[in-house]
């Protein structure tokens, strides 16, 4: 090698890197502009921080607190076989295998090829083969090739955690989606216990109406009473009747209801019993809100994971602005001519070895194109972001409060229900001696069975309001930590997750 030459190759590597990375496009100044709320800024609310006490987040299976064995297993076999779960189920395992793709461009791509072809060469004519003509030989190729991204811009790694992000997003949403299956499960079971409760209701409603029927009948037969009390009293016979067979009505709707979120047929929901729910402790939310909040709900840790994917996109259009450079390498064995038995000697063995770049000068403005798209897409992800933790609080909030007031109500409608009943024995038993007319007892169960109506539907309110906030807490969710920690769940680690 000459000295020219042993002293020029450095200057001229970097005049030539120089000249690939001044004929780079320009990004055209496109960058996200969005910023995300900052977690611990947003100012709670009275009815977060009186609840604030103990750390004591649900469970997983927050629905247990019912202590009803049968929605137990209701929700058990829903989340078993549901259709609803199976599509979310389905993004998820399609996110996990594009990030497995994604990532397996940044490893050594090594590709095998042959081709090993008889020619059969026509007689020579005036394009004809010449030497060749009405001659059979072996026309053959083997190669082994060797590719290696050096990726020195980061674009496949940043690819690569986009993909991941991706697949962690996916897990989070069927969590959500596993949230909100359960939330209408359990609310469905709870109007299903409700008119249970209403039906209880009726027929002592019209059991009381047939037993004051047959004592105004024994007033009128022993002279105390008239013809018009017994009327009243048998009038209102048929109303009531007709009231019970609605809410069977309704009651046969409602297994409907629960075999369908269940995703099971009618037949199934027939076979459902009168719920057993009792009320447990209330909710309590930890004292770190809302920090404790973004780790807890799914709905808000899959927009933390999108705008983790976002930006990782941001960073793969950006570095698609600088050359692409890889490394590649080929050996092979070639024959054109000859015995296929001379594929294997040495003098038919090729081979290279080297880098190989792409440099984009002019696109049309694709490039810049890409990053204003991938800029504006994370932007959309902060959005969407900084809206649901808005409304996450606010969710928390209304159901703290309405837990809250339902506990209150709870209590008023007992005293409310026990002040009716000993109005309603009261005149009863002054009817049975005579001492009041039967417009008294009327009015007196009028009264007692409407309190009794409230007091049911305010108890049921009561049931929903506590699963609305377990809802709201995120259902007892313990997902990974987000992006920006620094031990992230891999892919398949979090689709197991949601899928238990």
């Amino acid at each position: 090698m000459s000295p020219f030459s042993s002293r020029a190759w450095p200057a001229l590597t970097v005049v030539a890197l120089a000249t690939l990375l001044a004929g780079c496009i320009g990004t055209g100044h496109n960058a996200p502009q969005a910023q995300r709320l900052d977690d611990q800024a947003l100012a709670t609310d009275a009815a977060i921080r009186a609840a604030a006490g103990q750390a004591a987040w649900p469970e997983r299976q927050w629905w247990r607190a019912y202590g009803d064995p049968q929605l137990d297993a209701w929700i058990s076999g829903a989340l078993a076989d549901n259709p609803r779960l199976a599509t979310a189920a389905a993004r998820v395992r399609r996110a996990e295998s594009l990030a497995g793709l994604t990532e397996s461009r940044e490893a050594l791509q090594v590709e095998a090829k042959g081709a090993f072809k008889r020619y059969s060469w026509p007689t020579d004519g005036f394009y004809g083969p010449g030497e060749l003509a009405d001659r059979t030989t072996w026309n053959n190729n083997a190669e082994l090739g060797l590719s290696y991204a050096l990726d020195f811009w980061g674009r496949e790694r940043d690819a690569s955690a986009q993909a991941l992000d991706q697949a962690h997003q996916a897990a989070a949403e069927v969590r959500a989606a596993e949230l909100e299956l359960t939330g209408n499960i359990v609310r469905s079971y709870i109007g299903f216990a409700l008119h249970h409760d209403q039906r209880d209701i009726l027929a002592a409603t019209l059991e009381q109406q047939r037993q004051l029927a047959d004592l105004a009948q024994r007033q009128l037969d022993g002279g105390l009473g008239t013809q018009f009390e017994v009327s009243q009293a048998r009038a209102l016979l048929p109303e009531t009747e007709r009231q019970l067979e609605a809410l069977d009505e309704t009651l046969a709707l409602d297994r409907n209801q629960l075999a369908a979120l269940a995703g099971k047929g009618p037949g199934a929901g027939a076979r459902l019993q009168r719920p057993r729910l009792t009320l447990g402790a209330a909710p309590r939310l930890p004292s770190a809100l809302p920090l404790e909040l973004v780790g807890k709900r799914p709905d808000v840790v899959a927009r933390r994971w999108q705008i983790a994917a976002a930006a990782k996109g941001v960073d793969v259009a950006r570095a698609s602005f600088y050359p692409n450079i890889d490394l590649v390498a080929n050996v092979g064995q070639f024959l054109t001519l000859g015995r296929l038995s001379e594929m294997l000697t040495h003098a038919k063995t090729g081979s290279f070895i080297g880098p190989a770049f792409s440099l984009p000068i002019y696109d049309g403005g694709a490039l810049r194109g890409r990053l204003g798209a991938e800029s504006a897409a994370y932007d959309l992800a902060v959005g969407a972001y900084n809206q649901t933790l808005v409304d996450a609080l606010k969710d928390i909030s209304d159901a703290l409060i309405k837990a809250d007031s339902a506990a209150r109500q709870a209590t008023l409608a007992d005293q409310a229900s026990q002040e009716a009943q000993r109005t309603y024995d009261i005149a009863r038993e002054a009817f049975r001696r005579g001492l009041t007319d039967y417009l008294h007892v009327l009015d007196a169960q009028t009264r007692l069975f409407a309190q009794q109506r409230i007091t049911a539907q305010v108890h049921a309110l009561r049931l929903a309001a506590q699963a609305g906030a377990l809802v709201a807490l995120g259902g007892g969710a313990d997902l990974e930590r987000g992006p920006g920690d620094h031990d992230l769940v891999p892919a398949r680690v979090a689709v197991e997750r949601a899928a238990r």
